[in-house]
């Protein structure tokens, strides 16, 4: 903290490692703010003096990962609300401060963001999507009770639209582990077809796939595709140790997570077309595309984004580097011979999926020289594969890239699909002048 008018700093928070989201108290007395003494900590909600002053955490039994941290204005120094992923959703929860009590306020099939609380604190407003709907604004009490929509910003567009459902499932993953699944049925869905399945694998692995809108699960479901996704372990939302499974784990169990869900996918629905499976995936998802297409012949087509290859090149070169210490117990000077074993790289001989390589030119999490490795060795070992650059973008393309951009990979992905999937000899996507 620093006076308005200058002068000298007094240290709020003291932790080691990522503090954020310090939030005045009604009164001005206290700062809340959320706090992990080191990168991958389970995070902490601590409240301090604002004239400086220990620290106190006032939710010790926190499992969620908060974010949007809130005061409820109007109401003393009693509450503090934010928003959590949790099992495949994404909700507002509160912590009343003096009981250090953690409790869910909203709840149901959605993802619910940016929460607000009014500043009679009698009301807040909020943010919230599902799998067929873009966000649109909410307003509600405390509560979550009298639930109002406000806007409908996208009202006209879905009238012309018939959008997919998603529906949810669960499995046994590795060690028998409860997961989650979730699978979109194509358009037009008719029992007594046989329909392509696609596999999608979320980037992190610290992140979740839910119930909120993907755009790309859309598109392949009016291609007349399945889509399934999952939450393997290293997932967010399923609690600390969950999350925190995939230490020394990159191809092992997680992947064994994710094949189970796709052997549990295949049993249940028997209009699933098992010689017709794509895979897919970015940044983690991307390495996972890659791993899978190493060790199984069982999908037929796979499109791999801003994806590792080589986990040795990687280390030195990517904007965090070194920053797979805490997942591969070490750093790459100490356990090099793992590094080289999870690495996609290594196992290039054993591929036989045709895959489709996108990259962006200035990802600097992921450098475009993984994605020019892994093409070069696919085709020095006369592998099928394709790669495709694009310009000025960065790591996060499919979510914040230009627009151009977005539907160019949109389309050089139904191109793959389309030609390996469904047998269309199709030509490449017109690209545009860039």
């Amino acid at each position: 903290m620093i006076p308005v008018a200058g002068g000298s700093l007094t240290r709020i928070s003291t932790a080691s490692g990522p503090d954020n989201a310090p939030r005045w108290s009604p009164d001005g007395k206290f700062i809340a703010f959320v706090s992990a003494a080191q990168e991958e900590d389970p995070p902490q909600l601590l409240l301090a003096p604002s004239a400086g002053g220990a620290p106190a955490d006032v939710a010790p039994d926190l499992d969620l990962q908060p974010g949007d941290l809130q005061w409820g204005v109007g109401a003393g120094n009693d509450a503090l609300y934010f928003t959590s992923v949790a099992k495949g959703e994404t909700q507002i929860f509160t912590v009343n401060v003096r009981a250090k009590r953690v409790m869910p306020v909203t709840s149901g099939p959605r993802g619910v963001t940016a929460v607000n609380v009014a500043p009679s604190g009698r009301a807040m407003v909020y943010l919230a999507n599902d799998f067929a709907h873009m966000n649109d604004v909410y307003a509600a009490k405390l509560d979550a009770s009298g639930e109002r929509k406000i806007s409908s910003v996208n009202a006209t567009l879905w009238q012309q639209l018939n959008l997919a459902s998603v529906e949810r499932m669960s499995f046994k993953g590795a060690d028998g582990w409860d997961i989650d699944g979730f699978l979109v049925k194509p358009l037009g869905f008719a029992a007594d077809r046989k329909y392509p399945v696609i596999l999608s694998i979320h980037g992190g692995p610290a992140g979740m796939y839910g119930v909120d809108w993907f755009h790309e699960f859309q598109v392949y479901a009016a291609k007349g595709w399945a889509v399934f996704f999952t939450n393997p372990r290293g997932s967010t939302g399923y609690g600390r140790k969950f999350q925190r499974a995939i230490a020394n784990e990159w191809g092992g169990k997680d992947y064994v997570d994710i094949m189970n869900g796709v052997s549990a996918v295949l049993a249940r629905n028997p209009w699933i077309d098992s010689t017709r499976l794509g895979v897919t995936g970015g940044s983690y998802g991307g390495f996972m595309t890659n791993w899978i297409v190493g060790h199984t012949n069982l999908f037929k087509a796979a499109v791999t984004l801003r994806s590792i290859s080589n986990f040795i090149s990687d280390e030195g070169t990517r904007d965090g580097a070194y920053g797979h210490r805490e997942d591969f117990g070490g750093d790459l000077f100490d356990r090099f011979d793992f590094y080289w074993e999870r690495s996609p790289l290594k196992y290039v001989r054993n591929v036989t999926t045709p895959l489709l390589i996108l990259h962006s030119d200035n990802d600097y999490r992921v450098p475009i020289e993984q994605g020019e490795q892994w093409f070069r060795a696919l085709r020095h070992f006369g592998k099928t594969a394709e790669i495709v650059f694009f310009p000025r973008e960065n790591h996060n393309l499919t979510r914040t890239g230009e627009p151009k951009h977005l539907v160019e990979s949109l389309n050089w992905q139904m191109y793959w699909f389309d030609r390996y999937l469904g047998g269309k000899d199709v030509a490449p996507p017109v690209v545009e002048t860039r």
